[in-house]
Formats: C-alpha cells, sequence, structure tokens
C-alpha cells in the first residue's frame, strides 16, 4: 500500500472525527453556551450545509491547482475551521465555525478519491479509495466516542482543539507523504494544460459538462436516496436503544462504535468487491440494507440481537459508498473531480435528509423504530434509481457497440466491393 493512502486516511480521520462528534457532545455545548439542545442540534446542520456548499464550489475553484497543494489547502480550511470552533465565544461563532470546518469536507475527499485511484495500477482503483475511506470508519470506532468521552470530561472545546491537531499531523503526512501528480492532460491542445485563465475556464466547463451526465446524475441520486436510509436510523439510534432496547445511557457509546466497526468491515470488502463488479456490489449493499433495516425492528427488543444488527446495518451502509464514487469517477473520468466531490454534497444531503424523514415519523406517533422502516423505504428507492441508472448503461453500450458493428461491417464490405472490381 502506498504511504501516501495512509496520509489520506489520516486526513479522513479528522474529518470524521469532527462530522459525527458534536452528536455526543450536544448536552455539553447547549449547557456551555446556554441554548437548547435542539438549537444545539443545528451545530450539526450547519456542518452538513458547509459540505453541501463547499463541495462542489472548493472543487470548481481548484480545478487546475495541483492535487497535492490542493490537498494540503483543503485540509488548513479544515483545521482553521476547528480552531475557530474551539476558540468560538459564543453560539454564533461556533455555528459559523461548524460551517467553515465543513467546507472542505467534500472537495477533500473528491479530490482525494481522484488521487488514490492514481496512485494504484489498474484494477485495484477501488481499493485506494476504499482505504482512504477507512480513516472516516475508524474515525466512528476511535476518535467518535474518544472525542465524546474528552469533551465530557475536560470540556467540548478541548475535543476541537484535538481534531485541530490531527488536522495538523495529517498536513504534514500530506506535504511529506503525497507525490506530486501532474494535472490530467485532457483533449483540446495545449491552451487547456496552461495555467491561463482561458484554461481555468475551459477545464471548467469540462467539469461542469461531466457533472451534467445523465449516469451521474443518477449516481447522485441514488446516493441521496439509499444512503439516506442509513441516517434514518443512525440519528436516532441512542434513544432507541435507550428506549426500546432498555440499555443504559452509558452503553450509547459501545453501540455507535459498534456501528463504526460494521462500517469498517463494509469499506474492507467494498474496495474488492467493486474492483470485480461495481453494480452487483451497490445493488447487493442496498438490497441487504433493505432488508436488514425492516430486521432491525424486530432485532431491536433483545440488547445482543439489536447490537449484532448495529454491526451489520454499518457493513452493508458503508458498503454503498465505494461503489457509488467508483461509478461516478468512471462516468465523469475526463473531467472527475467535481463529480466526486459532490458526491459527498449527496451524502451529506443525504444525512440531513433521513435524519429528517425519520424525525417526521417519530413526530407522527409511529414510535421510535419507525425510522427503521423509513430507512428500508429509502435503501429501496436508492435500489430502484440505481438499477434504473444499470439498465441505462448497459443500453447505451449496446447501442455503441452496434454502431461500431455497423461501422466495421459496412466498411469490410466496401472492401469485399473493392476487391470484387480488382478481379
Amino acid at each position: 500500500m502506498p504511504l501516501a493512502l495512509l496520509a489520506l486516511a489520516v486526513a479522513a480521520f479528522g474529518i470524521g472525527t469532527t462530522e459525527f462528534v458534536m452528536m455526543g457532545l450536544l448536552p455539553n455545548v447547549a449547557d456551555d453556551l446556554g441554548v437548547s439542545v435542539p438549537a444545539a442540534g443545528h451545530l450539526v446542520s450547519a456542518y452538513a450545509i458547509g459540505v453541501v456548499i463547499g463541495a462542489p464550489l472548493l472543487a470548481a475553484v481548484g480545478v487546475r491547482v495541483p492535487r497535492r497543494r490542493m490537498l494540503i489547502a483543503l485540509m488548513g480550511l479544515f483545521t482553521i475551521g476547528n480552531l475557530a470552533s474551539a476558540l468560538a465565544p459564543g453560539y454564533g461563532t461556533l455555528l459559523a465555525g461548524r460551517v467553515l470546518a465543513g467546507l472542505p469536507h467534500g472537495a477533500f475527499f473528491g479530490v482525494g478519491a481522484v488521487v488514490a485511484a492514481r496512485l494504484v495500477r489498474e484494477g485495484r482503483q477501488a481499493r485506494a479509495v476504499a482505504t482512504m475511506f477507512l480513516g472516516l470508519t475508524v474515525a466512528n470506532i476511535v476518535g467518535v466516542p474518544g472525542g465524546t468521552a474528552l469533551g465530557q470530561q475536560l470540556g467540548w472545546r478541548a475535543t476541537f482543539l484535538v481534531v485541530t491537531v490531527i488536522g495538523l499531523a495529517a498536513m504534514g503526512a500530506l506535504a511529506a507523504l503525497v507525490p506530486y501528480l501532474p494535472l490530467e492532460r485532457r483533449g483540446g491542445g495545449a491552451g487547456d494544460a496552461g495555467a491561463g485563465g482561458g484554461g481555468v475556464v475551459r477545464e471548467l466547463r469540462r467539469e461542469v459538462r461531466a457533472l451534467g451526465d445523465r449516469q451521474v446524475l443518477l449516481g447522485l441520486l441514488t446516493a441521496v436516496f439509499g444512503f439516506a436510509g442509513v441516517f434514518a436510523l443512525y440519528s436516532y439510534l441512542a434513544s432507541m436503544v435507550t428506549e426500546v432496547t432498555g440499555m443504559a445511557e452509558s452503553s450509547v457509546t459501545v453501540v455507535l462504535a459498534l456501528f463504526g466497526v460494521g462500517m469498517t468491515l463494509g469499506a474492507l470488502a467494498a474496495g474488492p468487491l467493486t474492483d470485480r463488479a461495481p453494480r452487483p456490489t451497490l445493488y447487493g449493499a442496498l438490497g441487504s440494507l433493505a432488508l436488514v433495516l425492516v430486521a432491525f425492528r424486530f432485532t431491536v427488543h433483545v440488547p445482543w440481537a439489536a447490537m449484532a444488527t448495529v454491526v451489520v446495518i454499518g457493513a452493508v451502509g458503508f458498503m454503498t459508498t465505494t461503489p457509488l464514487q467508483m461509478l461516478v469517477m468512471e462516468k465523469a473520468r475526463h473531467a472527475p473531480t467535481l463529480a466526486a466531490a459532490s458526491n459527498h454534497s449527496a451524502f451529506n444531503l443525504a444525512n440531513a435528509g433521513g435524519a429528517w424523514a425519520g424525525g417526521t415519523a417519530i413526530a407522527a406517533g409511529w414510535g421510535w423504530t419507525s425510522p427503521a422502516l423509513v430507512g428500508a423505504g429509502l435503501a429501496v428507492v436508492g435500489l430502484v434509481i440505481a438499477v434504473v441508472a444499470g439498465v441505462l448503461d448497459r443500453g447505451a453500450s449496446s447501442g455503441r457497440r452496434s454502431r461500431v458493428v455497423a461501422r466495421w461491417a459496412g466498411s469490410r464490405e466496401a472492401g469485399d466491393r473493392d476487391g470484387a472490381g480488382v478481379h
């Protein structure tokens, strides 16, 4: 494994920790800043808003910036955002700090996925991307529980100061371990490769056109609906295990860590499976997610069964990320950065949408377990979109092959006629 992938994973660990740790620190933040817990909950949404806005914006701004420099700059912005959060004097400035920390999230993973794929040989790109994502999953095993415990003992600001240090360490690792990678050459002449304003504009247009590809858009829609199924449940998992399973509040950290273990297992499995067959891997993950979410509606009543199901939900849920990332990059292969970054905007829309859908079901009086069934329905919608995309892609490929065969047959027939005339 190239050491550069380790640097990407360290950065992903810091990003994953700051994204999810706020959920465990909400009571502490609310007490310290004198706001309600629901108001503190907007700090989770603020980060997601930063991701949604920043992913396409920063990816577009950096289209002509060398990849290593772009990764370091994005981690620098992430580090500043976390430092601003740690030092925030009040609720409003903390809200702004969370948006700032979220801005580089999607662009970093978009650029990082392109870099990871270029660091390895053909046929191992998905494994490389999955290795980067391992940092994100390990954050849910170590970073989020550890950051929550640290915040409870020393105050929530201490957690964000530690994440700031992780950001600085990631910047150093990226500078030391990621090699210089020349920007991909595009068709269109030497002017495109230049650093001039015209080349930048042409590159932006190329990236935007790639983002408008039908297969890319269907991939982003699959992410929005399919991954929303995970967050419809995950957002209310703590309440489910205390209110329905009857477990103590102290066990919530263990349950969240088990979810992180499942995510890690899913990332490890997704790499080789996606390299072999990306669409079947995606179909299987989404179908399995729908089934296991329905199963959780029943297993949640038994502590050991609930914890085992949580691991499986984390595994099959996160197994969708690598094939989706690779399919989007493949369909936008001539300009993959903006599409890959926008994929993370889609995942964060799934985060917000899934949490809203699950909360709406609870507020409607359907019970604490209703988000599991809502999540299953969202996963099925994602699966339908993915299958439609696969069918359309297969039809387009068949059409292209037919045209190639027709041209070959036509040239062959013309050659036979010419040969007959000579004789």
